[in-house]
């Protein structure tokens, strides 16, 4: 066999070809999975095409030919209905850093954030002042920074409770925690829909469950009124938490990716030796 110049490049240009195909399924599943909202779209689709499978096979017509309809008119129906997401999306691929995090943060990175935030939410609730500190991950927050007053600080309890103290002009929004700096303060967030919380809460805690919804963000709130601790992740408001819920959350939450599945086959791997 003869290898050429040109089947050397029709090789190459196959494999690009193939990597690009790849990578662009990679960044559409990883917003996807960041995303409550496209989580819930993409199984909804998965469901709808399980279903035109299983209709075909048994021959139902009827459902098959309203599920051809459904799979006609659907992309248009999605692109109008879920147009803001979307549109998030091409800003998080102009914005982010395609294989991860603005900053990974070392050991003693990740201890000095969970203790300095923890001390300033401590004080705050036990005083009822009312907070909202958002860590950013892997999605960026630079359109809500953008908005905001920027700080660029170094992260310490005592700048998180002089931020937030009543009649400071930069309390009523939110603090935006890039790795282990504070990036701005009096950041707004859109407010969650969702009918599940609870009709007391107020701003602050829609807003850390919006934004939640919308990115990986880890969102903390005090409540003004109670001093209760609560926290927002993935789409889910843990309301009414203690003060070591918090540290515990925040450092199960902190861990890089391979060290959190690594704690998840070594506890597999216990359960497995006691149930042996």
């Amino acid at each position: 066999m003869v290898i050429t110049v040109t089947s050397v490049l029709t090789i190459l240009r196959k494999v690009i070809d193939i990597s690009i195909v790849w990578l662009m399924f990679y960044i559409i599943l990883k917003n996807i999975r960041n995303s409550v909202k496209l989580t819930l779209l993409f199984k909804g689709v998965v469901i709808i095409i399980v279903l035109k499978i299983v209709s075909d096979v048994c021959g139902f017509t009827t459902v098959g030919l309203l599920l051809e309809y459904v799979i006609m008119y659907g992309p248009l129906a999605l692109i109008v209905i879920f147009q803001p997401e979307i549109r998030n999306i091409l800003e998080q691929l102009g914005r982010n850093q395609l294989l991860g995090r603005h900053k990974v943060l070392t050991v003693d990175e990740r201890e000095h954030l969970v203790y300095e935030v923890v001390q300033s939410m401590d004080y705050l609730r036990k005083n009822k002042i009312g907070a909202l500190i958002v860590l950013e991950r892997d999605i960026s927050l630079g359109n809500y920074i953008d908005k905001a007053k920027k700080i660029y600080a170094d992260l310490s309890s005592d700048l998180l409770i002089s931020i937030f103290f009543p009649n400071n002009p930069l309390h009523d929004g939110g603090v935006i925690i890039q790795g282990d700096r504070i990036t701005c303060a009096g950041a707004v967030f859109p407010t969650s829909s969702s009918t599940k919380i609870n009709k007391r809460l107020g701003t602050r805690h829609r807003a850390a469950l919006g934004i939640s919804e919308e990115t990986d963000a880890i969102a903390l709130v005090v409540s003004e009124e109670t001093g209760r601790l609560s926290i927002a992740i993935k789409g889910e408001l843990f309301y009414n938490l203690s003060i070591d819920d918090v540290r515990m959350m925040l450092i199960d939450e902190l861990k890089p990716k391979a060290a959190s599945e690594e704690d998840d086959l070594l506890e597999e791997e216990e359960i497995y030796e006691e149930d042996n």
